[in-house]
């Protein structure tokens, strides 16, 4: 027997559509080099429908693939709704991408126009030859673009939009029509695509505002400093618009003083973003001239790699505010995990508490995990056996797109994440390393991931990362690069971790460092480590 219920196809138009009706007073704001500018939902519903009628004009049809090189901006939020609600696909190319890497996605995603800050024209400049079906750049400034020695034709925006109008019947799709696009980063190789759909990102809009989840409330504010040109800035534009949330956008080119200069403006009371920009905000409360209000801020979402409990503390203890964290990825649009104290945390002393927040979370409703040893055998819950983590959900991708690679990591309906990890009875999971960062020494497993974090934890440490390096006696040796703000030795580091850790376990090297190496999105980028160091 089959229900009875509406075939109803889940579509982000129907973001958009409760935004503009419920939500039409409340604002999206963005930081520009003149100011803060201020739009209501109302305003942007009818902004979405003229880019819409714009790309149009330029050609774009269902199906056809749209390409975005910008910053946290509104008009780069506007891409967000005008490209899937026409039926065609949103691909956010991440801006911090080596040249030669963002010419390869242009290319193997197939784009057609392009949205671009003007500050990436000369990125496109250097990569005329790899433009492949590209016929149209929109440059997202307010006046006319500058001038550039590209042939293709380069529109302004807001000239486009001007000359369209706020109607356009956005059709009613497939709920299983591509939506989006977005290309790993941090990978050998090349990158790996990932095609998203209107399904999985409504579902995954739903899913954020849930209990078990960050729970998006229209009451609060929302500062996204997570790249909108990378892993959908988290899911956030999605779920902040859908229940109509107070948006705060950074703005092109944000550095620390941007940051809290925003935080003042426009009193976000949430924050998401990459640890290493929550550790730049708070040395540039540490160390600036003159004092900053972040009172309005009750709560922190740093990752892209877990937030040392050492920041937690900081912040909550200075501050009174609350540093969360979740753990996902790419193909996972990309939440599945999020870490928050159960009930049964309750009434844990402090200390216990920081102790389970450094955890990565429990699995998001909908979210099924399991951990894999290296035979496939499947590991109990019971906080002690680790293995990879695999993961299935209705916002997981099944495979990649157009590529061969796929088959290394979907498997038998599974995502096969490379992290490897544990989970305790109660649901919530520890990672210890990704595969290719475990330290394998004599026979014995070192978590790179746990040294790290015990070294931040030192309060003369400013950032630490560590590596394998090959040794000829136990095949590989943990080195530690570490960048100080106050002076310690080699002696005192050692000490730290051998309280904590079997001696085995600490680093034969200890390295200075001015800085850790990041990748395009953040992280700590240990390949240009063992390439320049071990």
């Amino acid at each position: 027997m089959r229900g009875q219920m509406m075939d109803v196809p889940l579509q982000i138009k129907s973001l958009l559509w409760r935004a503009e009706r419920l939500y039409g007073h409340k604002e999206i704001i963005t930081r520009t080099e003149s100011g803060f500018r201020h739009r209501t939902y109302a305003e942007f519903g009818g902004r979405v429908r003229r880019l819409a009628n714009a790309l149009r004009t330029l050609g774009i049809q269902p199906g056809d693939r749209v390409g975005t090189l910008a910053w946290n901006n509104d008009r780069h939020l506007e891409a967000y709704f005008a490209v899937p609600c026409m039926g065609a696909v949103l691909h956010t190319i991440n801006l911090r991408l080596p040249a030669e890497q963002i010419g390869y996605i242009i290319q193997h995603a197939d784009d057609e126009v392009l949205l671009v800050g003007p500050d990436m024209l000369p990125v496109l400049e250097g990569l005329r030859d790899q433009l492949g079906r590209v016929r149209a750049i929109l440059v997202l400034s307010d006046d006319d673009p500058p001038e550039t020695t590209l042939t293709l034709p380069v529109v302004g925006y807001e000239a486009a939009l001007a000359a369209e109008k706020e109607e356009y019947d956005f059709p009613d799709l497939d709920e299983n029509t591509a939506a989006g696009m977005c290309y790993t980063s941090g990978t050998t190789g090349h990158p790996k695509g990932v095609v998203y759909s209107h399904r999985s990102h409504t579902l995954h809009a739903l899913t954020l505002g849930t209990t078990g989840s960050i729970g998006v409330d229209e009451r609060e504010r929302y500062m996204l400093v997570t790249p909108m040109s990378h892993v959908n800035s988290w899911g956030m534009p999605y779920g902040c618009v859908l229940y109509g949330a107070t948006i705060v956008l950074p703005g092109d080119h944000p550095v620390g003083v941007d940051y809290l200069e925003t935080i003042e403006h426009g009193r976000p009371t949430f924050f998401s973003g990459a640890v290493t920009v929550g550790m730049l905000i708070r040395e540039t409360l540490q160390h600036s001239d003159r004092s900053w209000d972040v009172s309005s801020l009750k709560t922190l979402w740093l990752g892209g790699q877990a937030p040392p409990v050492s920041e937690m503390r900081w912040w909550k203890e200075n501050h009174g505010i609350d540093v969360v964290q979740a753990w996902g990825m790419t193909e996972a649009s990309p939440l599945l995990t999020f870490c928050g104290l159960a009930s049964q945390y309750g009434d844990l002393p402090a200390e216990d508490a920081y102790e389970v927040l450094g955890r990565q979370g429990q699995p998001l409703p909908l979210v099924d995990i399991a951990l894999v040893d290296d035979e496939g055998v499947e590991q109990p819950w019971d906080g002690a056996h680790s293995g990879e983590v695999r993961v299935r959900s209705p916002w997981v991708a099944s495979t990649y797109y157009d590529d061969a690679r796929s088959a290394e990591t979907f498997r038998d309906g599974w995502f096969y994440s490379g992290d490897i990890g544990r989970m305790t009875a109660d649901g919530y999971l520890i990672l210890v390393d990704r595969s290719k960062d475990l330290i394998k020494s004599g026979g014995e497993w070192i978590s790179s991931v746990d040294l790290e974090n015990h070294l931040m934890a030192h309060p003369a440490v400013k950032e630490a990362a560590v590596v394998a390096a090959p040794d000829p006696k136990w095949l590989e040796r943990p080195v530690a690069f570490v960048v100080t703000q106050a002076a310690v030795t080699t002696a005192e580091l050692a000490a730290h971790l051998r309280a904590k850790f079997p001696s085995f376990w600490v680093p034969d090297r200890f390295e200075f460092i001015d800085a850790v190496p990041k990748t395009g999105v953040g992280k700590f980028d240990k390949k240009l480590l063992r390439r320049d160091y071990v």
